[in-house]
C-alpha cells in the first residue's frame, strides 16, 4: 500500500488526485458537456475518492489552434458552480484560469461566490496564458500579460481579505472598495500558480499557495512559451522553490505542488498498470508533489465513468 505522506515538518501531506473534465478535443463528445454529463462525472469522481475536479479556460480560441490539437471549453466558473451543486466534498480547481483575460475584481467576485456556495471548496488555479490570438480577441495586450498577472494576484488577495481596499497599479486603480460576501475559506481560497519557469516560482513565493508545473518536452515548451519540464526539471524546480521559500521566511510545508504521473500508462487504456502507477506516485511524493493531475479519456461518457471507477479502486484506495 502506498504511503504518499511527505516528510514536511508541520503538516501531513497525502497524495491527492484531481482531474480536468475530459473535454480535451475539437470537436468534443457532446455527452460530456450536458448538465447531466458534468454532474454525473463529478459525482462519480467524488464517489471514487477523487479530491479535485475542474475545467480549462479558453473563452476565444482560434480555429487554427483548434485544428492544431487544441480543444473547446466551457466557462470554468459556471461549470464548477454546476458541479458544486451535485457534489459535497470534491474540490473545485480550474486548470487553469488565464488571469490576464479578466478584470481581477470580477475574478475575485466569481471565486468568492463559488467558494461561498460550495462551502469552502474552491481553489483558484491561475496562469499567465500563451495564445496570442486569444489575447487579441479579448482586447488584452499580450506583451503586458506578466504585469497584468502580477497586479491581478495582488488585487484578488487584497479584495478577498480587506474592506475599504485601495490599489494603484499600472493597469488597475481602485479606491475604497469593499466586496462582500467574502469567501468562507480563511484567510482566502488557496491560489495555485501555473507555469514551469523561475518567474512562476517567484510568483508562488510572493502570492501563492501552490505551484502547478506541467510536463513539457521541448516542442510543447516552445509553443506554450514556458520552460521544458520533465522529472529531472521538476526535482530541480522543487528544490529552487524550497530555497526561495526559505529566503522569504515562508513555510514550505504550507504549499501544494501538482504534477502528472506518466508511470503505468493512460488510466483509460486496457493495458493501464496500476502497480507501475503507484510506484510512480512514490517517486513524485519523494520529490514533493502533493496533488496528481489524472488524465481521463474524452471519447464517451461511459468510458470516462468506467475509468473513474477503475482508477478509484486500483489506485486511489491503494494510495490512501
Amino acid at each position: 500500500m502506498l504511503n504518499a505522506r511527505l516528510g514536511r515538518a508541520e503538516a501531513e501531506h497525502y497524495m491527492r488526485f484531481t482531474f480536468t473534465h475530459p473535454m480535451h478535443s475539437h470537436p468534443y463528445n457532446p455527452e460530456l458537456v450536458t448538465g447531466s454529463g458534468i454532474a454525473t462525472v463529478a459525482a462519480a469522481a467524488e464517489a471514487a475518492g477523487f479530491h479535485g475536479f475542474g475545467f480549462t479556460d479558453h473563452p476565444a480560441p482560434s480555429q487554427r489552434w483548434l485544428e492544431s490539437g487544441g480543444h473547446d471549453a466551457v466557462d470554468p466558473f459556471v461549470a464548477m458552480g454546476y458541479a458544486a451543486a451535485h457534489t459535497s466534498s470534491l474540490r473545485l480547481i480550474p486548470n487553469i484560469v488565464v488571469l490576464p483575460y479578466r478584470n481581477p475584481f470580477v475574478v475575485a467576485k466569481a471565486g468568492a461566490t463559488l467558494d461561498l456556495l460550495s462551502g469552502g471548496r474552491f481553489t483558484l488555479g491561475v496562469g499567465v496564458g500563451y495564445l496570442k490570438r486569444e489575447f487579441t480577441a479579448l482586447g488584452v495586450d499580450f506583451d503586458e500579460r506578466a504585469a497584468l498577472f502580477e497586479e491581478a494576484l495582488e488585487v484578488i488577495r487584497g479584495i478577498w481579505t480587506t474592506d475599504d481596499f485601495s490599489y494603484e497599479g499600472r493597469h488597475f486603480s481602485a479606491k475604497g472598495i469593499t466586496a462582500h460576501p467574502r469567501p468562507v475559506s480563511t484567510p482566502h481560497p488557496p491560489i495555485w500558480i501555473g507555469g514551469n519557469t523561475a518567474a512562476a516560482r517567484k510568483r508562488v513565493v510572493a502570492h501563492g499557495d501552490g505551484w502547478c508545473p506541467f510536463p513539457a518536452p521541448a516542442m510543447l515548451a516552445q509553443t506554450a512559451r514556458t520552460a521544458v519540464m520533465d522529472e529531472d526539471a521538476l526535482a530541480e524546480g522543487v528544490d529552487d522553490l524550497r530555497r526561495r521559500f526559505d529566503a522569504a521566511d515562508r513555510d514550505f510545508a504550507e504549499i501544494d505542488i501538482t504534477f502528472t504521473n506518466a508511470a503505468g500508462g493512460n488510466p483509460g487504456s486496457e493495458d493501464f498498470n496500476a502497480d507501475a502507477y503507484l510506484a510512480g506516485l512514490e517517486k513524485l511524493a519523494a520529490v514533493g508533489v502533493t496533488w496528481v493531475q489524472v488524465g481521463l479519456p474524452g471519447d464517451n461518457l461511459a468510458h470516462v465513468l468506467e475509468t473513474i471507477e477503475r482508477f478509484g479502486g486500483s489506485v486511489i484506495k491503494a494510495a490512501s
